[in-house]
């Protein structure tokens, strides 16, 4: 493991993310190495669903438009439960995906190249167009104390177009995914098409999952699919988190030490509520993956030369695909 320091002559610490490389692989300091080598280390189970992503491109969406879809439109509230149900299984290692109470969906921001593969289980990719990504990241990184970034919008652009963030560049990501977006077993969908037409993409999730068990009831009963659109919308997901959040907040140390929460679970929750503490203005969205879900913020950041900028490194990494197409209107 290999923090990622500062130095005296090149960069001040407002300019770098704090990271660590796990294999030679960039991803957030905070991530237990162990984990992290045991979650690529997963050998997936026949029927296995794995909700893939960039970091910042609506993964926590997909887990709760899945997790409803599995559950017939019935919404978790409980933190504990949801990430029992959806583990996130870089953070949490191989053992949250074999403990996982099926079905459900394993979240991951892996690339291909490191994810584990088998050809009977299923996964759906979610990409998002870059520029919105990157501001989206840039409030994640910046919001969330443990990432150690200070520093402004266009420092970060700089290491967003260079690919030294966690989980290194987002093109390398989308490129080797999109190479197997026709693979029987992989569902390669948009965030923006999530948030244009939810219902279409819901009912196309559960088609691909298991039609018969999952979309003909959702296509049966209107009720159950407007309650998965319902308890996925952004609104709801949004207020959801806060809720936990405060629960958490709510709590004191010795009734999170008497829980039945795992360890590593209890620790989450300490930090939680020491984040808050130190927090002089509590942020609606400093704790949570939720901030503003909209498509086209990133031109409330980007200068006329960083879009520029990064067009050109879009063009060229997506030469010869349909990618262009995909998001000729949201860039």
């Amino acid at each position: 493991m290999l923090k990622m320091e500062p130095s005296d002559e090149t960069q001040s610490s407002s300019e770098l993310i704090v990271s660590q490389y796990v294999d030679g692989f960039q991803i957030p300091i905070m991530f237990p190495t162990e984990e992290f080598r045991s979650a690529m280390q997963y050998k997936p189970r026949p029927g296995d669903l794995f909700i893939v992503t960039y970091p910042k491109c609506g993964t926590t969406w997909a887990q709760q438009v899945l997790l409803l879809i599995f559950r017939q439109g019935e919404p978790l509230e409980s933190l504990k439960e949801f990430n029992l149900a959806t583990p996130f299984m870089d953070v949490r290692g191989a053992k949250s995906a074999e403990n996982m109470p099926r079905p459900n969906a394993i979240k991951t921001h892996l690339p291909f190249h490191l994810v584990p593969w088998s050809e009977q289980a299923k996964y759906i990719y979610i990409a998002r167009n870059p520029k919105d990504c990157c501001v989206s990241y840039f409030h994640h990184t910046k919001n969330i104390p443990r990432h150690g970034f200070k520093g402004n919008f266009d420092q970060y652009f700089e290491l967003f177009l260079s690919g030294k963030v966690d989980y290194g560049d987002c093109f390398d990501h989308l490129m080797e995914w999109y190479e197997h977006r026709n693979d029987p077993n992989v569902l390669f969908m948009t965030y923006e098409k999530l948030q244009e037409d939810t219902e279409a993409s819901v009912l196309k999730m559960a088609s691909f999952i298991d039609d018969e068990k999952y979309a003909e009831p959702l296509r049966k009963d209107r009720q159950i699919l407007n309650n998965v659109l319902k308890f996925s919308s952004f609104q709801y997901m949004k207020e959801a988190a806060m809720k936990r959040i405060d629960a958490i907040v709510s709590m004191t140390d010795e009734e999170i030490q008497k829980s039945d929460l795992p360890e590593k679970e209890k620790m989450r929750y300490f930090r939680i509520r020491q984040e808050v503490a130190n927090q002089k203005e509590r942020s609606p969205h400093a704790m949570d993956n939720i901030r503003k879900g909209i498509v086209g913020d990133w031109r409330n950041y980007f200068s006329e030369d960083q879009s520029k900028r990064l067009d050109e490194k879009f063009e060229e990494r997506t030469k010869g695909t349909e990618l262009g197409n995909l998001w000729r209107k949201y860039m």
